[in-house]
């Protein structure tokens, strides 16, 4: 699915976002998809929505499994 169909069906209001962390904090949240992407917001901005494949998020996963954002 592109990410304009993404945009098109998605309901940023009713999905389920995951964030990790405590409460008052600005957050990461994701929201899984239904074919394997993920919608990627930030708390202190949840109107704007990124969306990933499945493929694209796979491979941002493992590049941080294999360290390569590591400062």
């Amino acid at each position: 699915m592109s990410e304009k169909s993404y945009a098109d069906t998605f309901d940023a209001g009713t999905a389920e976002w995951l964030r990790a962390g405590g409460a008052g904090m600005e957050h990461v949240e994701i929201s899984r998809l239904p074919d394997g992407g993920v919608a990627m917001r930030n708390s202190s901005d949840p109107d704007t929505v990124l969306f990933f494949t499945r493929a694209e998020w796979d491979a941002f996963t493992g590049g941080v499994g294999d360290g390569e954002f590591d400062l």
